[in-house]
């Protein structure tokens, strides 16, 4: 089996290249990719016969297919991918004025089972090569209008799971030859993964950090997030700290709003002990409704008094309200299989 030609930083691709054309063709290949996102090789009128040849017999130039695609009524479009394997796997592009982010997936399923989350209830199936993370990235950028400007890995899978792929593909699509992508416009979100955070922070490869943190009492978030009983919430402070120490940037802290589980002046007394010595911004993200679990959407006055409360709070809040909930798209409901219910438009 060819090894993909989107998992190959430039470098590499000169070395190979090297004893039988000329540097500059590497150079014309990937401004085909990378800044015109064309990948079908016919189409790139520059490259003579005998370079596309030997790209094609060298590489696997392929491209997961597009299964599906729904259209959400706020203008984000989530897309159902078929990846070589016939595993799927689901991507979420969501405009917001001149803005493009996309929600990229790291894993096929995910292992962690948060209560909340959709995904959570798959499973793991397997990890997501370095590749099969850029190939997203390109496919997004492919369609994106306005142009793709920030990358979220908050899709399906636990990225703390899958770093060392998600660190590859973070290496290359912020290589000068390639996307440049700014470390400044992309965001790794975790459960909570304390080894992973600290890799993180040594890695030398800059982005920005979330935290799915959504309680910061230890006896709730151990029946929201399992991954507490592994790594509680006091371990998980000092590996914030530990990131925080050796990052420019400041971490996000996500607390998804659930009515009668963690929105009391209890859980706003613990957020405030647990953030007050992170230089950390906090957004609350009013729960996205899943079949068949148990928790509930809050209404908006319920929303309306807890920020209200939440106002004294030292940093930075923000309401940040999901897009794509009507093609479960939203934050906690991606999800592919035979559960999973698409309404929308296919094209």
């Amino acid at each position: 089996m060819l090894n993909s030609i989107y998992g190959v930083r430039p470098e590499d691709l000169d070395g190979f290249f090297k004893a039988t054309f000329p540097a500059y063709r590497v150079s014309q290949y990937l401004s085909w990719v990378y800044r015109k996102f064309v990948f079908d090789t016919d189409l790139m009128t520059d490259l003579p016969p005998d370079f596309k040849a030997a790209l094609g017999s060298a590489f696997d130039l392929s491209l997961p297919r597009i299964a599906e695609q729904l259209l959400s009524a706020d203008g984000s479009a989530k897309y159902r991918l078929a990846l070589a394997d016939g595993a799927q796997i689901e991507m979420v592009l969501m405009p917001q004025d001149k803005k493009q982010t996309l929600c990229v997936s790291t894993q096929v399923g995910c292992a962690r089972a948060c209560s909340f989350c959709a995904t959570g209830r798959m499973g793991k199936k397997r990890d997501l090569q370095s590749h099969e993370i850029v190939q997203q990235i390109l496919l997004a950028a492919q369609s994106a209008a306005p142009p793709l400007t920030n990358l979220v890995f908050m899709g399906m899978g636990e990225p703390l799971d899958n770093l060392d792929n998600v660190l590859d593909a973070l290496a290359l699509i912020q290589h000068g030859r390639t996307l440049a992508f700014s470390p400044r416009r992309a965001t790794i979100s975790t459960c909570g993964i304390v080894p992973g955070i600290n890799r993180l922070a040594d890695s030398g490869v800059k982005a920005k950090l979330a935290v799915s943190l959504n309680s910061a009492r230890d006896e709730i978030r151990d029946q929201l997030m399992p991954v507490n009983k592994k790594y509680p919430l006091a371990v998980l402070k000092k590996a914030l700290l530990y990131y925080q120490r050796k990052s420019p940037f400041r971490i996000t802290l996500e607390y998804i709003l659930i009515p009668d589980v963690n929105m009391t002046a209890a859980d706003l007394k613990a957020l405030r002990k647990f953030s007050g010595d992170l230089s950390c911004k906090i957004n609350f993200i009013p729960y996205n409704p899943v079949p068949a679990l148990p928790y509930r959407a809050p209404t908006e006055s319920e929303i309306e008094a807890f920020l209200a409360r939440a106002r004294d709070l030292p940093q930075a809040v923000m309401l940040r309200r999901s897009k794509g909930a009507d093609i479960s798209g939203a934050c906690g409901q991606l999800v592919v299989g035979a559960s999973a219910k698409a309404t929308g438009v296919s094209p």
